[in-house]
């Protein structure tokens, strides 16, 4: 395996652990994003419920001020994971760029040592041609 091989192959494993770790954030900020819907959620029901039932005043406040604490965790967490989800996605986008450049160059050493071979062997035809013509 040339070394150009050896780069490309390096280069695709970062991209793949790249990946796997975007995915991993994607799937934390999925969780969070849910958390806060569910904390809406309860505030709604928690709404709905205090409506029927007049005892519930005198926690209405509390509960509330607990909700919008714990919402406002939430978004902040959801804020970080976009930040992280944002840098990762920029590290997989340089990972990538940094493969197609190594397959580029590894495509170009191809080239080149196909010219060289197909000028060798235009080299030996015309060796093997002139040795003919002085028989």
């Amino acid at each position: 395996m040339s070394w150009a091989q050896s780069l490309i192959k390096l280069s695709s494993y970062e991209a793949e652990v790249l990946q796997k770790r975007l995915s991993e954030i994607v799937d934390r900020r999925v969780a969070a994003e849910l958390k806060l819907a569910m904390l809406h959620a309860e505030g709604d029901a928690e709404d709905a419920f205090s409506a029927d039932e007049a005892a519930t005043g005198l926690y209405r406040p509390g509960f509330l001020d607990g909700l919008r604490l714990r919402k406002s965790s939430a978004q902040v967490a959801i804020d970080v994971i976009l930040l992280e989800e944002q840098g990762a996605r920029d590290a997989l986008a340089e990972a990538f760029e940094t493969q197609k450049k190594y397959e580029h160059i590894a495509e170009n050493i191809r080239v080149v040592e196909r010219k060289e071979l197909g000028r060798r062997e235009v080299a030996a035809l015309d060796e093997l041609g002139i040795r003919r013509a002085t028989r």
